[in-house]
């Protein structure tokens, strides 16, 4: 039989008892006291019947121990099957999924696991499944998100065009300011909140359709908001109606909100009421207007829809009053949460 192996002398039976005490993990607690009766001078043969183990994998223990220390009398997690997919097929995965499938050639118009399960065995004659290709997709940190509108007619080289110019852009009005001034970038957007609600996604049994309550009248009122991420703050109106009226009032309410000193850039789509000739725009505010149909450049739009989703869906507005009381409760619950103003605001492009 080979020789007892000693134990490390860093550590005697007090400290593995203490730790023992402390550790929440059952395998290491058992052998840390099977590991304190060999520090306390007692037999291999009673340390390995404390343990409930044979002399050999009590020697292991030592082993262990003497390696790394009580961590090392912690077990690992297993590490399971190897993964079916390479590097080069999760690439060639994550750009089928971003690509999105051509109807003609794939007979669907949006990506189920199903299919793409299908596509892999097709491409690469793997069998796989579905729950395994779905912890595959997250780890791509891809998640199943709603889709929002594309106009047609958008010229995608002039969103990146405008994205790649931007901080050209933001120096060229930096310099038109005094010296030394500080710039802030803003966001904003409306939206128009009515008794004809949205219904948004919820829990449910799995095969069922969920109900929620949809209302059919058409009283409804705009929330003028706007967002600088940078800073994670906002300012925002209720108003009944939507034009370069509204639109003055809302810039008076950003304007207050910029910090002494500062001067805004104002980052705005292209409706009438932002670009009207007779707009009167304060003196600490640059409008500058995104390219036309590219809505998904103002993460104001993102603002909407996560107020929609946690506050304003699925419910059934009694009254005008109603619909303002719960515009501002939703507003007001956002801007006392700057950090959800930045996790949603914040653009590389913008910010970056």
């Amino acid at each position: 039989m080979a020789a007892a192996v000693e134990l490390r002398g860093d550590f005697d039976a007090a400290a593995l008892r203490r730790l023992a005490r402390r550790s929440k993990d059952p395998g290491q607690i058992r052998r840390l006291l099977a590991l304190a009766e060999i520090y306390e001078g007692r037999s291999r043969g009673e340390a390995a019947r404390v343990g409930g183990v044979g002399l050999q994998t009590l020697r292991d223990w030592v082993l262990r121990f003497n390696a790394t220390g009580p961590a090392g009398l912690i077990d690992a997690k297993a590490p399971g099957q190897p993964s079916k997919l390479n590097d080069e097929q999760r690439q060639q995965l994550l750009s089928m999924v971003e690509t999105g499938p051509t109807p003609a050639i794939h007979g669907v118009v949006r990506w189920r696991l199903i299919d793409l399960a299908q596509w892999l065995f097709e491409e690469y004659g793997l069998s796989i499944a579905k729950q395994t290709l779905s912890r595959e997709m997250r780890a791509l940190r891809l998640r199943k998100i709603s889709a929002r509108p594309q106009h047609y007619a958008q010229d995608p080289e002039q969103a990146e065009a405008f994205k790649k110019n931007f901080s050209a852009r933001l120096a060229e009005l930096a310099q038109a300011r005094p010296p030394d001034t500080p710039i802030e970038i803003w966001f904003a957007d409306e939206a128009r909140i009515g008794q004809k609600n949205t219904i948004s996604r919820r829990w449910a049994l799995r095969g069922s359709r969920p109900r929620a309550p949809r209302d059919q009248r058409t009283r409804s009122a705009y929330i003028f908001g706007a967002i600088c991420p940078r800073e994670g703050k906002a300012a925002g109106l209720v108003l009944p109606f939507c034009n370069t009226a509204a639109m003055e009032l809302h810039l008076t309410e950003i304007a207050q909100a910029v910090a002494p000193g500062a001067h805004a850039v104002l980052i705005v789509d292209q409706a009438a009421w932002h670009t009207s000739p007779k707009l009167v725009v304060p003196s600490n505010i640059t409008i500058l207007p995104l390219p036309p149909r590219s809505p998904e450049l103002n993460p104001v739009e993102n603002v909407w829809q996560f107020m929609r989703d946690n506050w304003l869906a699925n419910r059934v507005f009694k009254s005008y009053a109603d619909i303002v009381d719960h515009c501002c409760f939703a507003w007001n619950t956002l801007i006392s949460q700057p950090w959800k103003i930045m996790s949603i605001g914040l653009r590389e492009w913008a910010h970056g």
